[in-house]
């Protein structure tokens, strides 16, 4: 295991705080994971010199530096009416952090989306597969990939998708929360997916960043990583309440035309790990598998949210 030292941008959000503690477990490693308020990654001044300080920590402790980017602008709905902050965050953020890396001689790891694809396959996509974001949030993602990618930085992208952790806002609170609050659900099931728990995908990215560390990089700049498998919304929900102890009868399905919502969501989005494992990274296991671990290991903070807040 390489001793590294991590800065990661949008460290307080959900999959940040998950670096951070599994780093921290670690003797010989460093993590710096501002939040938002700390380092404001659309300030091309403090990105500059929070890459610099870090760099030099790094050095310092002569440990191997590595930038992973876990700061976005994720409120999909949002971003509709709210896409010049959307696109300051995504796209200008991510060039102001991968040109402080080039600079700074740091390597980089940029975290995207499934919504830089439009949807309409019907097996995995590939990371070479043709992109067509179809709403904002996955315009700007695709912006800030093509930002790190042409930056000249030694960088790699790597796209996730229907992530969940016991931080921050997501599907599986979400549906904890409407667990207590409602007899019956109706979830959308002709949306496919691939719900993938943050710290797997966490750990997935620092098994990358240690190979980048010592230098052995994968040769291929877009990987994907999620866990395996694929799920509707609904078929997620189920498996959700089942974790709760509750009758996953209680959800029932529906199309997205019965609920209309500002931004496009891809029908199809699951992505293929094929590029992942040919850089003979480690795949994640099943979302199903996953789902049960998250519960086992953070159900608390999932399952308070079904309390009534009376009982």
């Amino acid at each position: 295991m390489s001793r590294l030292a991590v800065l990661v941008p949008g460290g307080r959000g959900q999959l940040g705080s998950e670096l951070t503690r599994i780093l921290g477990a670690r003797a010989e490693s460093l993590v710096h994971a501002p939040g938002s308020k700390e380092l404001d990654i659309t300030d091309d001044g403090a990105v500059t010199d929070a890459v610099d300080s870090f760099a030099e920590t790094a050095r310092d402790a002569e440990l191997r530096p590595v930038v992973i980017n876990a700061a976005a602008y994720t409120q999909v709905d949002a971003a509709e009416s709210d896409a010049r902050r959307a696109a300051r965050i995504n796209a200008k953020g991510a060039a102001a952090l991968a040109q402080a890396c080039r600079d700074s001689g740091l390597p980089l790891v940029h975290v995207s989306t499934d919504y830089v694809f439009p949807g309409d396959e019907t097996r995995p996509y590939e990371p070479t597969d043709q992109t067509g974001p179809r709403c904002v949030y996955g315009r700007t993602k695709l912006e800030g990939e093509r930002a790190v990618l042409e930056s000249g930085a030694r960088a790699w992208v790597v796209r996730t998708a229907w992530v969940y952790g016991a931080r921050g806002g997501n599907f599986v609170k979400s549906i904890a929360r409407l667990a207590s609050e409602r007899d019956s659900l109706s979830v959308v099931d002709d949306q496919v997916g691939s719900p993938t728990w943050a710290a797997d995908l966490a750990h997935g990215l620092l098994e990358l960043a240690e190979r980048i560390g010592r230098r052995q990089g994968p040769d291929e700049k877009v990987l994907h990583c999620t866990n395996s498998g694929s799920a509707t919304w609904f078929e997620f929900a189920r498996a959700i309440f089942g974790e709760l102890g509750l009758d996953p009868a209680r959800v029932t399905p529906c199309t997205t035309a019965d609920f209309p919502r500002p931004a496009h969501r891809p029908a199809y989005s699951v992505l293929s790990d094929a590029a992942w494992r040919r850089a003979g990274l480690t795949p994640l296991r099943s979302w199903q598998e996953a789902l049960n671990a998250a519960f086992t290991t953070d159900g608390e903070a999932f399952r308070a949210r079904a309390r009534p807040e009376n009982g």
